[in-house]
């Protein structure tokens, strides 16, 4: 008698908060209703038939700038809606927890246009609504569009983007994890205590590209922290996705 062993899949959709994500083109199917993409129906009425659908979750990619490089425009973009529009994922998240028990969600935010504080009390504010079922797709950019949308000439060196990466995580995990005692929380009516001062911590951080100081505002969340993807494929980036990733992106052969 033979030891049969069982692979466990977890099965996610992929989509973007856009018209053409990866099948550019399949907008124009008579049956196709992803020009619905900015009706928040379009996303409970997915978020429901996936949970039907026993999906683990929904990831959801991004970007931030536009593809303008062929003919050194963005007229094939914006003609055949190549990620263009495209609005923002976390926007989503609420409504579509509302409607689902067990569905998971993994945004996609490109950390190098975000300050670690702004984005880590985003992402502990959805951890609590989702009830721990937040997860976060950790990019550094590759569009030099991007980086002129912020008033920048290109994008900054390769290794120097995970640098701040590195910090920008070690930052945000100092907020999660660090700011706030398990027990601190105390909702004592009788007393009007609602947080045991001694138990709420400050953070102290000076770093190379980030400094802060003060309280967290938000309360311990289910996770914490975010179950975080990466898809880093040079050895900087795998190395990064090793040291913090739980889902990695892998090319297929």
């Amino acid at each position: 008698m033979t030891n049969k062993t069982h692979k466990h899949i977890l099965l996610n959709a992929f989509d973007m908060n856009s018209v053409g994500h990866i099948n550019h083109g399949l907008w124009t199917h008579p049956r196709d209703q992803s020009h619905r993409f900015n009706e928040l129906s379009y996303w409970t009425e997915l978020a429901q038939t996936l949970e039907r659908g026993l999906f683990d979750g929904l990831f959801i990619a991004d970007i931030t700038g536009v593809y303008d490089v062929y003919q050194n425009n963005i007229d094939l973009t914006l003609r055949e809606s190549i990620q263009l529009p495209s609005h923002d994922p976390t926007t989503l998240v609420s409504a579509m927890a509302a409607v689902t028990q067990h569905l998971g969600f993994g945004i996609t935010v490109n950390l190098s246009y975000e300050t670690p504080y702004q984005f880590a009390r985003r992402f502990a504010s959805l951890d609590h609504l989702t009830q721990g079922r937040i997860g976060w797709n950790i990019v550094t950019g590759y569009l030099d569009s991007a980086q002129r949308l912020i008033g920048q000439s290109a994008l900054k060196d390769h290794d120097l983007r995970y640098d701040q990466a590195e910090e920008f995580l070690a930052l945000c995990y100092k907020y999660w994890e660090g700011s706030w005692e398990s027990d601190a929380l105390l909702k004592d009516k009788q007393h009007r205590v609602f947080t045991d001062p001694h138990k709420v911590h400050s953070i102290h951080h000076s770093g190379r590209f980030y400094q802060s100081e003060g309280v967290f505002q938000v309360t311990p969340s289910v996770q914490r922290t975010p179950v975080l993807f990466q898809a880093g494929a040079s050895s900087r980036g795998m190395a990064f996705a090793t040291a913090h990733a739980e889902c990695i992106f892998i090319g297929g052969d």
